[in-house]
């Protein structure tokens, strides 16, 4: 399809592909997000979510669990898995097909390409290289990297703006798939195998003009593809092994890689691709070479593995109580209207975000072409819930270029929601209907679950 013959959609689809809110925006707010707000001191703490487990039910509800899982195939999505835990108790689903063709059925412990959730795997290691003495937070990144990022950008970006998405640098993502807004399935064919050095994919990112200035939040993969070329030059190491050696086996995940080929190697569905209707059918993606992504979105992980990585992060298994400390605090991710407070703030690869019944969640989401992911858990590790889909951007746009409400996002929220609070939620409402997880790769993927990006999860 060239999009060039339909300008509405066109700019629309520039809207999604170059956004930077590569985080899930409450899926509870529903609201597509507003104009990028204005960082807040480092020193700003997230909002307490105050006695969260008090509230939780002790027990969970595996039958309302199944339906509501259930409920997100039925609505359209082509298969979903879930891992939930509350206290001791753990529940996992699946719902749907694995291959639109086969019918072959999806399994709860399937291997799956969670985008930007290795941001939370990145931070973890760079913040031990601070916790080591290697790294200061608020230290230039031309201190560490003059070569890489040179000039003004290299001394007025601090390592702690990369983590935070606050640099102001743009995202590389649209640049390194030249013609995905004229025909995306051309361009995502293209890239399947080709090969990219992190650098040369820094260099189109410092070369793209950021939609928001420098102390503003403004997601972008770019930034975090830079914090890897830092762990190479403090650590000595390849980042993506360093990650694997003092992050994945400190946790004892045994699940979660950097895949060395375009191929998975363990059991995992087809990803499918639809972008808003611009590739149709949709198309597989789960064979793919993600050097594009890097260590901004490159690991495979399961739904489980992903609440074990949470859970011992936020009990701290995997870091000290000063750099835990620090990639809790936080900067609202969008502008609240006025009188209200923003339901999402982005710490140092870690958001916490707002759900519909007022308490606050940590974690993550990702988004590449054909999967989705989102994990969230409570505070204490109590509470968390895990969710992969394999059909993504299954949402159409208006004429404005917003991804438009649909039944599977209604039915995420309720599933999401439900399992957090041990038991079933009522039906969404049109408030919490919003457009959930457009998960674009992009230049940038979270998005609000509602105002996701293509390019850059």
């Amino acid at each position: 399809m060239d999009l060039s013959q339909r300008p509405a959609r066109t700019k629309g689809l520039r809207l999604a592909a170059v956004a930077s809110s590569a985080v899930l925006l409450s899926l509870a707010a529903g609201t597509l997000p507003a104009q990028a707000a204005p960082a807040a001191p480092a020193s700003a703490p997230a909002p307490a979510p105050a006695a969260v487990a008090e509230r939780h039910v002790p027990r969970l509800d595996r039958e309302a669990l199944r339906a509501s899982l259930d409920a997100v195939h039925e609505a359209g999505m082509y298969g979903t898995y879930s891992a939930v835990r509350d206290g001791s108790a753990h529940w996992h689903g699946a719902a749907g097909v694995a291959d639109t063709d086969t019918r072959r059925p999806v399994r709860p412990g399937f291997q799956h390409r969670v985008g930007s959730i290795t941001k939370s795997f990145t931070a973890v290691a760079v913040l031990q290289q601070v916790h080591a003495g290697r790294v200061d937070l608020d230290a230039p990144v031309a201190r560490y990297l003059p070569d890489l990022v040179p000039g003004e950008q290299g001394r007025a970006t601090t390592v702690r703006m990369l983590l935070n998405h606050t640099s102001g640098l743009g995202d590389h993502i649209a640049g390194a798939f030249p013609g995905i807004l004229q025909d995306p399935g051309k361009a995502l064919d293209t890239g399947r195998f080709r090969h990219w050095a992190p650098e040369d994919l820094i260099r189109i990112g410092l070369a793209t003009p950021s939609p928001v200035p420098r102390g503003t939040y403004g997601y972008s993969n770019t930034n975090y593809l830079i914090l890897g070329e830092l762990l190479r030059e403090v650590t000595g190491e390849d980042p993506e092994r360093y990650i694997t050696r003092h992050v994945i086996r400190k946790a004892g995940l045994r699940h979660t890689y950097f895949p060395r080929t375009a191929r998975l190697t363990g059991p995992h569905s087809r990803m499918y691709e639809s972008m808003y209707g611009m590739i149709d059918p949709a198309r597989d993606y789960s064979v793919y070479d993600m050097s594009w992504a890097g260590v901004a979105g490159n690991l495979v992980s399961t739904m489980d593995d992903l609440n074990s990585f949470y859970r011992q992060l936020l009990t701290g298994r995997l870091l000290g109580p000063a750099e835990l400390r620090e990639m809790k605090t936080t900067v609202p991710a969008y502008e609240a209207p006025p009188g209200e407070e923003a339901v999402m703030r982005y710490g140092l690869g870690i958001y916490t975000t707002r759900m519909s019944d007022g308490r606050w969640y940590w974690g993550h989401d990702g988004a590449v072409f054909g999967a989705g992911t989102m994990a969230l858990s409570s505070e204490d590790g109590r509470h968390q819930v895990a969710v992969g889909l394999n059909l993504m951007k299954y949402q159409r746009l208006d004429d404005n270029g917003l991804p438009q409400p649909h039944a599977v996002d209604a039915a995420l929220i309720r599933h999401v929601e439900g399992a957090l609070a041990g038991g079933p939620r009522p039906a969404a409402s049109a408030r919490t209907a919003a457009p959930a997880l457009t998960l674009l790769p992009t230049a940038a993927e979270p998005r609000p679950l509602a105002a996701a990006d293509p390019l850059k999860r």
